[in-house]
């Protein structure tokens, strides 16, 4: 189990220069083979020799007392950020890798589904990468009313017992989205059929759409209006160069805080009631810590 993960460094090997042992770490948790056209291009993580962190039977996780990992994808964090918060650099460099994708530029409006850890930071990453209105979408209202506060933007609780159109009329009239026909950038990071289908028809004609969240492998998508739009979509996986480095420094210099995301820290021996709760909804993220 665990691929969200931060650690203190135990052990180094010979030709390790960069760390040494008691320093304090995020785990980016995957490494590719270096070798494939992928790597070479620059675009490690869609290497196709992956190992990632709890991905069975190849890869055990990061819920343990020591977890090897090359040395280059461990990220040394400032005093500024707790050990506990640390965790929170991978759903981090996730929502970076997504905006990225999606171009936000100065003054652009950006909607975001789903107001969960990682739609949270797409959210605030948009902010900082310039975005003038951020929008985030989300069927649970405390979650909604938590990205307003985190990032300062605007919130809107999916209807789900309307149409996708109606919410997207709705999205685009009551967040100020209508003068320009629509957002220019649409991120899911619910991976819900509903907030994908929305998504596109929240866009403007030439938006941009990136999927950053998992959902079912097959679903129904509204093909006609991403064609009549000439939307542009893109598919988003984990993290890549540059981008737990961009998190790590957004953190540092104060752009985005951490603070208050860590609703509740477990030991090691009541990890399944860290799971449980998470399962029925409470708080943002709930933190296990390593076995003694």
């Amino acid at each position: 189990m665990g691929h969200e993960a931060c650690g203190t460094i135990h052990a180094i090997g010979t030709a390790v220069t960069a760390l040494q042992p008691g320093d304090k770490v995020a785990i980016e948790p995957d490494y590719p083979c270096r070798r494939c056209t992928p790597c070479k291009a620059g675009r490690y993580h869609l290497c196709p020799e992956m190992k990632f962190a709890a991905d069975p039977p190849f890869v055990h996780g990061t819920l343990t007392r020591y977890f090897r990992v090359p040395a280059d994808f461990c990220y040394k964090v400032p005093e500024c950020i707790k050990l506990d918060e640390a965790v929170l650099i991978e759903p981090l460099a996730v929502a970076v890798h997504a905006v990225r994708l999606g171009d936000v530029r100065v003054g652009q409006k950006v909607v975001v589904f789903g107001a969960g850890t990682v739609g949270l930071f797409c959210a605030a990453v948009a902010r900082e990468f310039g975005a003038a209105v951020v929008v985030s979408v989300d069927v649970v209202e405390r979650r909604v009313v938590f990205a307003r506060e985190f990032v300062g933007g605007k919130g809107m609780v999916m209807d789900t017992g309307v149409s996708v159109e109606e919410n997207a009329e709705r999205i685009v009239r009551e967040c100020g989205l209508g003068e320009a026909g629509g957002a220019d950038v649409v991120i899911d990071a619910s991976g819900a059929e509903m907030a994908v289908q929305t998504g596109v028809f929240v866009l403007r004609k030439g938006g941009m759409y990136v999927q950053a969240g998992m959902g079912k492998r097959k679903m129904e998508f509204p093909i006609a209006e991403m064609c009549e739009k000439e939307i542009v979509a893109k598919g988003c996986f984990r993290y890549g160069p540059g981008d737990f480095d961009l998190g790590i420094d957004l953190v540092r210099r104060g752009r985005l805080v951490l603070d208050g995301l860590v609703s509740r820290v477990f030991p090691f021996e009541k990890a399944t009631e860290a799971w449980e709760a998470a399962k029925r909804g409470e708080g943002i993220k709930m933190v296990i810590e390593g076995p003694k």
